[in-house]
């Protein structure tokens, strides 16, 4: 599908987004949104090539990718994100579908709490909203652990340490961090090139896992939300939240093929299941008509 890239200005930053398709759809179909956070648009790549019967658009958040800001700030807030999504889906008409991952779902918890005639449906994928948990104290003090040893030892040590938060089974204690993989145990540099400017695990996303999304607003508003995880997740941090969040909507979670990052074919050496992937999104956006 050709792909035509835009750029917005936007207060305090200069956001840019590929739009694959026509604007508006010949068939009157909304556009399809694809958000991650921290992840960029180049991640959607595969599961936007599954959907060619619609109009794909996709973007790179503030300071990401090919996004720059000028506003001297480095934070990453899903109320920024949101007011910046605004602006984008006004852009392009004013209205939406919209799919986000991770953080990116998380802003998109916030837009249509705030914004709900901005989008149709919102699929909203495996959000790291901890404050939700039952055990949300000791899942805090794990991330906090994580962004310890990146700050003491560098990306590899950090990845590592994130990889073990967000492979733990079930509820927290304060075990976590006590003993934690080494970075060559998957592979990761070992060296620390003194960088610590990850947002992942610097700190600069720490907005985005304290979110407490607003329960009446997203029950109240027009917007079809629709809460989903991956089955390959189940009982790890975020399929725990998922299902927290869908619980507090008054909905049985709903579960995609593959992981977290089930979308991917390949994108940063990842492989989840993106066609399966593709045709499960398409189910739910197709119940809504």
């Amino acid at each position: 599908m050709p792909k035509t890239t835009q750029t917005l200005d936007v207060p305090g930053a200069t956001l840019a987004y590929d739009v694959r398709g026509a604007l508006p759809a010949a068939d009157g179909r909304l556009p399809l949104l694809l958000v991650g956070q921290p992840m960029d648009a180049s991640g959607f790549g595969t599961l936007a090539s599954w959907l060619p019967d619609r109009t794909i658009v996709t973007y790179d958040p503030r300071g990401l990718g090919r996004s720059t800001r000028s506003d001297g700030d480095v934070t990453n807030t899903p109320q920024q994100q949101a007011e910046d999504l605004h602006a984008l889906i006004g852009e392009l008409g004013g209205t939406v579908d919209l799919f986000g991952s991770s953080g990116g779902a998380v802003t998109g918890l916030h837009l249509v709490a705030t914004y709900p005639d901005d989008v149709g449906t919102f699929v909203a994928h495996e959000p790291p909203v901890l404050a939700v948990l039952p055990d949300a104290e000791q899942a805090f003090a794990a991330e906090r652990r994580v962004q310890e040893v990146y700050r003491d030892r560098g990306w590899g040590a950090g990845m590592a340490a994130f990889i073990a938060l967000t492979s733990v089974q079930g509820e927290f204690t304060s075990d976590f961090g006590r003993e934690l993989p080494t970075a060559s145990t998957f592979g990761l540099p070992a060296d620390d090139d003194g960088s610590r400017v990850d947002p992942l695990l610097s700190g600069a996303s720490n907005a985005v896992t304290a979110y407490r999304p607003d329960v009446a607003a997203l029950t109240a508003g027009s917007a079809r939300v629709v809460v989903a995880g991956g089955i390959e997740s189940h009982d790890t941090l975020t399929w725990r939240t998922s299902a927290a969040l869908a619980d507090a909507l008054g909905q049985e979670l709903t579960v995609f093929p593959s992981n977290h990052g089930g979308f991917l074919g390949g994108e940063f050496g990842q492989e989840g299941q993106p066609e399966a992937f593709a045709a499960r999104l398409r189910e739910i956006l197709d119940a809504a008509g």
